[in-house]
């Protein structure tokens, strides 16, 4: 049967699928459009199928942050290249599924929760821009903050648009009594932008497990051993080591990115003197795009090939 300009359209408009892709729908259907929606959908999940295997390592950091600042949530969806970041129709899920994950930072939850303004789920939404635009793309990672007194600060590096990036930071100031959200919250920015720079792993000493500090002491005095070094050396080595581990990878504990001598539990208690308050770091979060995923390398011809199967 013929199939009309304005019958693809309105499954196009319906699906955000390709109009070459709608009037095949529609052909296979006979014109039957909530037919053709539902082959649709169908070729969507079975692409998705297809393109879950590849490795996605490229897409965006993204952070959503409430109305009064007291709750926040940053997100990693990934794609398999940067070309897909900058698409507008992706963007515009990463933005909601962050919102989404300001109530429920679990991936699972995530995905089974129904996508804004939409009957389908998020996971139906993915599979479906997946099918559109032939990358594979997943939902890797959420996490959310909140502060029952005072603010969350944040901070993208390498933005791409707003509130998304390459690298996302939150940071957590809890207060103890009244303080200035706007003071406290552009503090905040500075100690997330320390964070993006230095890469804090833990936020003081007494949060390193000490099944961490005990392998870092195990290494140490392994090597002191194989040195020849008496054991009491050998300790001193480790206890050397081991405060030197703690000043580089707690926050407190860290210098200040942006003046290179004042460690950031100096930088906190000189801004509440300044200040009359009493806020304390309670948390923080950093996501680095892709961090920990191993790429495959690819040249361009094989990467321009790759798009056309």
């Amino acid at each position: 049967m013929e199939i009309s300009a304005r019958l693809v359209k309105q499954l196009r408009d319906r699906t955000g699928a390709g109009m070459m892709d709608c009037k095949r729908a529609l052909v296979e259907m006979d014109g039957d459009i909530e037919a053709a929606t539902k082959y649709l959908r169908k070729k969507g999940l079975m692409d998705a199928a297809k393109k879950s295997s590849r490795i996605a390592a490229d897409g965006l950091i993204s952070i959503a942050i409430l109305a009064d600042k007291k709750s926040a949530a940053i997100v990693e969806i990934n794609s398999e290249t940067d070309f897909v970041a900058r698409n507008e129709k992706f963007q515009d899920i990463v933005s909601k599924i962050a919102t989404v994950a300001l109530g429920n930072d679990l991936i699972n939850s995530i995905l089974s929760a129904k996508y804004p303004n939409s009957e389908k789920t998020i996971k139906e939404e993915i599979d479906l821009l997946i099918s559109l635009i032939g990358e594979n793309i997943t939902l890797r990672r959420a996490k959310r903050i909140s502060v029952k007194n005072g603010i969350i600060s944040s901070y993208i590096h390498n933005i791409i648009t707003p509130a998304m990036g390459k690298i996302g930071v939150l940071v957590a100031l809890e207060a103890e009594g009244d303080f200035c959200a706007t003071k406290a919250e552009e503090f905040g920015k500075r100690i997330a932008m320390h964070i993006a720079a230095a890469n804090p792993t833990y936020l003081c000493p007494k949060c390193v497990p000490q099944d961490i500090i005990d392998k870092e002491k195990e290494i140490v005095l392994s090597q002191a051993k194989e040195l020849g070094k008496p054991e009491n050396i050998a300790e001193k080595m480790a206890e050397g080591r081991i405060a030197k581990f703690i000043e580089e990878s707690t926050l407190i504990e860290q210098i200040f990115v942006m003046d290179g001598k004042t460690k950031i539990k100096d930088v906190l208690e000189a801004f509440n003197k300044e200040n009359g308050f009493n806020i304390k770091i309670a948390s923080f979060s950093k996501f680095v795009l892709g961090e920990g995923i191993a790429k495959t390398e690819t040249n361009f011809a094989e990467e321009v090939q790759s798009f056309m199967r």
